[in-house]
């Protein structure tokens, strides 16, 4: 068994070619550390410098067969790593930006939401206070048919008096109601 650190990058690639595991073994002892401490030194990160190499790494020992390194061995690994560098800072700036969009749309949704609550607040509290405003009588028939599912006999029981008293305050309220809230009375009973 030859022994393999003697070897230079140019006779242990073509036995790399050729499938020989102690000469890629010496190529990886050879750079691994190497590629490493440069590949940190851009990116700050140990899991994806230690991803990078070991991509690198499973890479030329797959493609040993098919590899066409024309100039030193050690440019071809460096280049290598610094262009999957490049690839993996793109490839973060463009899902940053994906997240920034995402939360920026997120925001406004949220924004949107909580407009469209508080304006409905104010649309409800306003229509209660005008049906706070009917008289005593007119406002007691108009809830009661409004917050409950009782028929006009029904209410009129309740309250004793006849069908036809609930139906004409019913009527006078609403006809009150359009008055004053104009077609914001239909849209509150649309929504309400």
């Amino acid at each position: 068994m030859p022994e393999y650190a003697a070897h230079t990058d140019e006779t242990l690639l073509p036995l790399l070619q050729k499938g020989d595991r102690e000469a890629y073994t010496e190529i990886y002892n050879r750079y691994h550390g190497l590629l490493y401490v440069f590949a940190y030194n851009r990116l700050k990160n140990r899991e994806e410098a230690k991803d990078i190499i070991h991509e690198l790494f499973l890479k030329l020992w797959r493609d040993r067969a098919f590899l066409q390194i024309t100039g030193r061995l050690s440019v071809y690994l460096y280049t290598a790593v610094r262009n999957r560098i490049i690839n993996s800072i793109t490839h973060q700036q463009i899902a940053n930006r994906y997240i920034d969009s995402f939360l920026s749309y997120i925001e406004a949704v949220d924004s949107q939401s909580a407009d469209y609550l508080a304006r409905h607040n104010d649309l409800q509290a306003f229509i209660e206070k005008e049906i706070a405003s009917l008289q005593p009588r007119m406002r007691e028939v108009f809830e009661l048919s409004r917050h409950t599912n009782l028929s006009r006999k029904e209410i009129a029981e309740k309250l004793g008096v006849s069908e036809e008293t609930v139906k004409s305050h019913m009527h006078n309220a609403l006809k009150v109601l359009k008055a004053r809230l104009g077609n914001l009375f239909f849209l509150a009973f649309l929504t309400f």
